[in-house]
């Protein structure tokens, strides 16, 4: 089982509960950080998105097939008061649990099912190569996106591509998509479209820096659409991370590399996953 179909198995065995994001990714076999990213990538919901639209969920037959008061639902459900409930169950359905009452049924509602991990292919991966990079400079447009939010990454890039190939100081025609995790926050990443250059000077206003430290990295192939990635991700730190004794490094959470085996207009081709790691 994946690292990710570990956690999801926790979260249905335990949602019920007071569980923590430690507890779920101790289960899973990675830290915080990278389980957040990789569920993100894999399963298109937050860890805490997952667990909360669940909870709601399985509190929706509650409302409508039981005589307990919507308070009683609430504290089943993980809530502390009737005002939170609701505003948590408006903010996932659109509809305040009053109202799912009084209409006697939820076809108009999108209940959040349990996640099915499919276990096949996942080590259907090309063995990685090693690299040593030495310091590198980078700028390019960036964004914070929640985790599991990352479906309007490719309008960043659209808006980027506008610049690449003019851009002073560049370094090369290589492209990259750069995550870094934020510093005590479990729910979002930072997220760089960027080339490598070799001064910051005469940037465009938008335009931010990130320079990376001289490190080793391990590097995957992905082939194919882009959008295929999260699957790679999972391959990745479902199969073949947890039993190849490495440590992930500081920084980057991870990096995507694009060159000339990919066509930005199709979205097909090579693009290569760097992570970094403990030398």
């Amino acid at each position: 089982m994946s690292a990710v179909g570990r956690a999801i198995w926790f979260i249905e065995s335990h949602f019920e509960s007071d569980i923590s994001l430690e507890e779920i990714s101790e289960a899973a076999g990675l830290s915080r950080y990278h389980l957040s990213r990789i569920f993100g990538l894999v399963t298109g919901h937050s860890i805490s998105g997952y667990i909360r639209g669940r909870r709601l969920s399985r509190a929706v037959p509650a409302l409508l097939g039981s005589s307990s008061t919507i308070l009683e639902v609430a504290l089943c459900a993980g809530y502390g008061s009737h005002e939170a409930f609701t505003r948590a169950f408006r903010d996932q359905f659109g509809m305040t649990p009053d109202a799912v009452r009084r209409q006697g049924h939820a076809r108009n509602l999108v209940l959040l099912e349990p996640i099915r991990m499919d276990p096949a292919h996942h080590n259907d991966l090309e063995p990685p190569r090693f690299e040593t990079l030495q310091p590198m400079l980078f700028a390019g447009l960036q964004e914070i996106y929640p985790y599991g939010g990352n479906a309007a990454i490719p309008s960043l890039w659209q808006k980027f591509n506008a610049h690449f190939g003019h851009i002073s100081g560049q370094k090369s025609n290589v492209a990259y998509g750069i995550c870094t995790h934020i510093d005590g926050e479990a729910e979002k990443f930072r997220y760089m479209a960027a080339v490598e250059i070799s001064d910051a000077d005469d940037l465009p206003a938008d335009f931010a820096t990130l320079k990376l430290p001289g490190q080793r990295y391990v590097v995957f192939a992905h082939r194919g659409h882009v959008s295929g990635i999260p699957a790679t991700m999972n391959r990745i730190f479902g199969a073949w991370w947890p039993t190849s004794g490495l440590e992930h490094g500081e920084t980057p959470d991870m990096f995507e590399r694009y060159d000339e085996r990919f066509d930005p207009y199709t979205g097909m081709g090579v693009t290569e996953i760097w992570l970094p790691i403990r030398a």
